[in-house]
């Protein structure tokens, strides 16, 4: 398990870095011209001023505005792999499963590190070294 754990995690490792990054660039165009605190609740309920929301729930921004805001689009085609066609929609699959895989083997990897531990009766010190 931890063979396989280390060498996906090489190729993978480069797709969910991508991901992340595209992911939180996304998040940060939406979140860039957010008010105080107390104007939260308005925010959410009403749509920025321009901003088609055709779904309700995802709204796009104004083609005309520019900034940073015109870059939640491209950050989210980017993210979903929409940019790279139907290979770059596997991938960002791919890469959602990858992340389930190691999150598990992850965690499989450190409960046989801490039975191995606890059978052994040796100086105490970190499981993991």
């Amino acid at each position: 398990m931890r063979k396989w754990h280390r060498w996906l995690s090489l190729f993978f490792g480069i797709f969910m870095l991508w991901i992340a990054v595209t992911g939180v660039l996304s998040q940060v165009a939406v979140l860039w011209p957010a008010g105080a605190p107390d104007r939260a609740t308005q925010t959410l309920a009403t749509p920025p001023e321009g901003f088609e929301c055709p779904e309700g729930w995802r709204c796009m921004p104004p083609r005309a505005s520019g900034g940073i805001r015109s870059m939640v689009g491209l950050f989210h085609h980017l993210h979903s792999g929409e940019t790279f066609g139907a290979i770059g929609t596997v991938i960002s699959v791919l890469s959602g499963l990858a992340l389930v895989f190691f999150s598990i083997s992850g965690i499989w990897l450190y409960v046989q590190m801490w039975r191995l531990r606890t059978k052994r009766k040796l100086a105490p010190r970190w499981f993991w070294k």
